[in-house]
C-alpha cells in the first residue's frame, strides 16, 4: 500500500495550513503597520483603523490557539517553566495590544500584589493564554481592562477583568463544558477557554494542576477570567 492509498493525515494538513496562514498574517500586519506610518496624522486614528487592528489581533489569537491545540494533541508542546517578574510579564502583555487598545479608547492597567515572589510558569504558553483573553476583553470592554496577579492558597492567580457585559450566565454555570461557548451569532467557538484550560493543566506541582475560572463582577463589574498556577 502506498502513502497515497493510506490517505492524508488531515490534522497535519490543517496544522501546516494554519502555520502558513499565521506567517502570511504576520507579513500583512507588518506591511499594514508600515503603510499606516506614511498616512497623515489625522488619518491614523479613524474608527476603521481600530476595526482593522482588532481583527488582526483576533485572527492571530485564533491561529495561535489552533496551532497550540494541535501540538498538545501530538505531544509536541513542551513545557519550559521558569521564574518571571510579574510586573514585567503583565506590562509586556499590555504592550502587545497597545495599538488596538488606543484605537478603541480603552484604558488598560495592571496590578501586582506584594507577596514577594516571582511567578514560576512557561512564559510563552501563559503569555499566549493571557493575550487571547485580553483580545476577547477588548472586544467587549467599554472603557477599562485590568490585569492583576496575586496569591490565593499558595497558588499564583493571574486575572483579567473588563467593564463589559460579562460572560453568558449559562457559560459561567457550566464553565467546564466548553462546547457551550459555541455561539453562531457572536462567532465564539469556545476554543479560547478550552485552550486556556489545557495550558493551565500543563502546569503542575506537588500533585496540584493549574486551572481556569470565569465569573462576572470582579473589580470592573464585567467579565473576570482567572488562571490558577501551582
Amino acid at each position: 500500500m502506498t502513502d497515497l492509498d493510506q490517505g492524508l493525515d488531515f490534522s497535519m494538513v490543517i496544522a501546516s495550513t494554519v502555520h502558513d496562514m499565521k506567517n502570511s498574517l504576520a507579513n500583512l500586519m507588518h506591511a499594514h503597520g508600515q503603510w499606516v506610518t506614511q498616512l497623515p496624522e489625522d488619518q491614523r486614528g479613524v474608527p476603521e483603523q481600530g476595526v482593522i487592528n482588532y481583527q488582526f489581533a483576533h485572527l492571530n489569537s485564533m491561529l495561535v490557539q489552533l496551532l497550540g491545540l494541535y501540538k498538545l494533541g501530538v505531544n509536541q508542546l513542551p513545557l519550559r517553566p521558569d521564574y518571571h517578574e510579574l510586573d514585567d510579564f503583565l506590562e509586556a502583555q499590555l504592550a502587545l495590544h497597545e495599538e488596538v487598545l488606543n484605537s478603541r479608547g480603552i484604558v488598560a492597567r495592571y496590578e501586582v500584589d506584594d507577596f514577594g515572589l516571582p511567578g514560576f510558569f512557561d512564559r510563552e504558553l501563559i503569555g499566549s493564554v493571557v493575550s487571547n483573553v485580553v483580545v476577547n476583553a477588548i472586544r467587549y470592554a467599554r472603557k477599562e481592562i485590568l490585569l492583576s496577579a496575586g496569591e490565593v492558597d499558595g497558588q499564583l492567580v493571574i486575572t483579567i477583568n473588563d467593564d463589559g457585559p460579562g460572560f453568558p450566565a449559562q457559560l459561567v454555570e457550566n464553565q467546564t463544558d466548553y462546547v457551550l461557548g459555541i455561539n453562531q451569532h457572536s462567532g465564539s467557538t469556545g476554543l479560547g477557554l478550552y485552550f486556556a484550560a489545557r495550558i493551565a493543566r500543563q502546569h503542575q506541582r506537588q500533585g496540584a494542576r493549574g486551572r481556569i475560572e470565569i465569573a462576572n463582577g470582579g473589580e470592573l463589574g464585567g467579565g473576570k477570567f482567572s488562571i490558577y498556577l501551582p
